[in-house]
């Protein structure tokens, strides 16, 4: 634990020790649990990450790892499907691959993205949506505008945000997972994740979920680090189980909300009745 700890950007004994001064509930998850490990993986560059983020989008694990073995066979190929040297190979699934591939493992390269026939990327299992997402983010980079690993590192957190949300089909919530997964940012909530939403109930007792808004004023006491309470509501959703997290109802709407809606119902009703009268 101590060398995984040692890898981190922040102290996570400092950590632990100031959320579970700011919060009691947290604390005790913190005590019961097992230690935060992000499991960060500094090999992958930004640009790789998103990749893997883009193939893994609303599909299962299982059939996403399969086509992001496809999409990596794809490195090397040139205009003309065939890569130099290269030799036939099957999928994880045991699908041997049309054409020939260069087997050596890694995501194809922006320039080669950009080579790439929508035939060939539709042949690997990508959707049309999902070609788009990869081609733009591709040419983001080549453009600068999706940093290195080493930029990456010096960028705060909203700037990575702004640059990485404008690729097409990456939004807020995969930049978040890039930050704590890939650059371990200790200071990062996740507002609209399921997981962390059901966790909050769950450590809390309470049987809605919290508004996105609620989340975020309620966090504010695990500043600054957040990715940390974040992983522990994650805990707490995992242990708690789906039979109890399935029975967690969505979001309280606000007394307000609630009260203009009423009215409105209460208006469209008198006009159906004087329309029927």
């Amino acid at each position: 634990m101590d060398d995984k700890a040692n890898l981190l950007a922040f102290d996570l004994a400092a950590a632990t020790a100031h959320l579970s001064m700011a919060d009691s509930a947290l604390a005790k998850l913190i005590a019961e649990m097992r230690p935060f490990d992000p499991g960060i993986d500094h090999t992958q560059s930004p640009y790789e990450a998103l990749m893997e983020a883009i193939v893994y989008q609303s599909i299962s694990g299982k059939a996403a790892a399969t086509i992001f073995e496809r999409v990596k066979a794809l490195s090397g190929f040139g205009n003309d499907g065939v890569a130099s040297g290269a030799k036939h190979a099957r999928t994880l699934a045991g699908t041997e691959l049309a054409g020939k591939v260069s087997g050596n493992g890694r995501v194809p390269t922006p320039v080669e993205v950009l080579k790439l026939t929508k035939r060939q990327l539709r042949k690997a299992g990508l959707s049309g949506a999902k070609i788009l997402a990869m081609r733009d983010l591709a040419q983001k980079t080549i453009d600068g505008i999706v940093p290195t690993h080493d930029e990456a590192l010096k960028l705060s957190d909203n700037e990575l945000v702004e640059r990485l949300d404008s690729v097409r089909g990456i939004g807020r919530w995969t930049v978040e997972m890039f930050l704590i997964f890939r650059l371990g940012r200790p200071d990062v909530l996740p507002i609209h994740d399921l997981g962390v939403q059901k966790g909050w109930s769950v450590a809390y007792g309470k049987r809605h979920m919290p508004r996105p808004k609620e989340l975020e004023k309620f966090g504010e006491r695990w500043r600054p680090y957040r990715t940390v309470a974040s992983w522990y509501m994650w805990r707490a959703f995992e242990k708690a189980g789906y039979a109890t997290t399935n029975k967690i109802k969505k979001p309280q709407i606000k007394r307000k909300i609630r009260i203009k809606i009423k009215r409105v119902k209460i208006v469209v009703r008198k006009k159906v009745a004087k329309k029927k009268a």
